[in-house]
């Protein structure tokens, strides 16, 4: 099943900062970027968020899932949605931990 539009609006609304998450659509769903920095996905109307040692340890009864068959598992964030301090509490200490994105190639 294929994510919502309203769905993803909702969590780029939710972790409130102002033109700096992004997404792409990607085979049905959603891959959610912070500066370039794939940190999300939207599947199946879910937050998948990337597993780092810092977010494991501020979630701290962590769920994981694989987004899709064949993935390696992620963080499944369903209950805390509605708490936006949280999300972009989230979403600083991940994005902090990623690796730098590498450059495009220009072809």
């Amino acid at each position: 099943m294929a994510s919502d539009q309203k769905f993803v609006d909702f969590i780029i609304d939710q972790f409130n900062y102002s033109g700096q998450v992004t997404y792409k659509k990607m085979f049905g769903e959603y891959g959610l970027y912070f500066d370039d920095k794939l940190f999300a996905l939207v599947c199946d109307n879910k937050l998948f968020v990337k597993p780092t040692s810092s977010g494991r340890a501020y979630i701290r009864d962590v769920v994981e899932a694989p987004p899709y068959p064949g993935a390696k598992n992620q963080f499944v964030i369903e209950e805390q949605l509605e708490d936006r301090d949280w999300l972009k509490k989230l979403v600083d200490i991940t994005v902090a931990e990623l690796p730098a994105a590498k450059p495009k190639k220009k072809k």
